[in-house]
């Protein structure tokens, strides 16, 4: 029989097994672990890239995902802990989508105790309009929604305009623009936005999507789904995404060396005659460790199935 324990009402009830109880304080280690590893992702990310100053009001864009939520929880407990002063305002752009639950946000963040204000501008009609039917509308939704939150950045004397975005998307954007676009770009930890008047963060840049959606699960934070574009199945993103999630899953660690890839750049070893003064080189006698090397450890035979090797040339 299961020893018998008072609920909060002071009401009889069987309490939980040793074995379930075990299970809950494992789940909550793990919980507070999570929490921990992302206030240092997001805390090393501001560190490394100078995103919050002393004195700043930064305008937390939350759209109501994952991210964004993830983004101003963590804003908010590392407020309470930085050596500096700065005010966090949330900002959501109510797009007018149809059946869009506008009472959540405003009733959430009430709640939280974290100043707010809701933006209401009917883009879903514009995209919609100009958009034909099953063609992408993110490029268009995105821009409409840039320029509005700039404005309200202005309004609302914001320093700093922070976004959601994580490791995953980063790379997902390099990708993108590597395959579709024929540039290395990728998207930015910090940056001027395009009017030149705003500074633009990042603070999730280090953080992995898979923990961003645990965070999410384990806070229980209140999703709305995008309608306008979350259907478009065919978005070259999501095939991008898959992409990597199936790296990950068959080569681990794969993704964590691209990422740090895109800090570790060898303009020498590249090919942008802008970037790295190639028509100027003229050998001057110094030996240079790096030289001709295009990879530390480039194997000049190919493993048998066994062991030894197989030589490029035959003998």
């Amino acid at each position: 029989m299961n020893a018998v324990i008072e609920n909060l009402n002071g009401a009889a009830v069987p309490a939980a097994p040793a074995a379930s109880v075990k299970s809950m304080e494992k789940t909550a280690l793990e919980n507070n672990k999570l929490h921990k590893r992302l206030c240092r992702l997001v805390g090393q990310a501001i560190g490394d890239f100078n995103m919050i100053e002393d004195g700043d009001k930064v305008m937390v864009c939350l759209s109501g995902g994952k991210d964004s939520y993830a983004l101003l929880d963590i804003l908010m407990t590392l407020r309470e802990r930085a050596p500096i002063n700065f005010e966090i305002v949330a900002v959501n752009l109510d797009q007018k989508q149809p059946g869009f639950p506008e009472h959540i946000l405003p009733s959430y963040l009430t709640e939280l105790g974290v100043a707010f204000h809701i933006e209401n501008q009917d883009t879903y009609s514009i995209v919609k309009r100009l958009i034909p039917e099953g063609k992408t509308t993110c490029s268009l939704c995105s821009r409409l929604r840039r320029g509005i939150l700039y404005r309200v950045a202005d309004e609302l004397g914001a320093t700093k305009i922070a976004l959601g975005h994580h490791r995953d998307d980063i790379l997902e954007t390099f990708f993108l623009n590597m395959f579709f676009g024929g540039k290395l770009k990728g998207m930015p930890a910090k940056l001027v936005s395009d009017d030149g008047k705003h500074v633009v963060i990042r603070p999730m840049a280090y953080v992995k999507e898979e923990d961003s959606e645990r965070y999410a699960a384990v806070k229980g934070f209140p999703i709305i789904p995008c309608n306008l574009c979350g259907s478009q199945e065919n978005l070259q993103r999501k095939h991008i995404k898959a992409l990597m999630r199936d790296w990950e899953k068959k080569f681990p660690g794969r993704v964590e060396s691209i990422f740090s890839a895109l800090s570790t750049v060898v303009p020498s070893h590249l090919m942008d005659r802008e970037l790295f003064g190639f028509a100027d080189i003229k050998a001057d006698g110094v030996a240079n460790p790096l030289g001709d090397i295009a990879f530390d450890e480039e194997p000049c035979a190919t493993p048998t199935a066994a062991f030894g090797t197989i030589p490029l040339q035959p003998q």
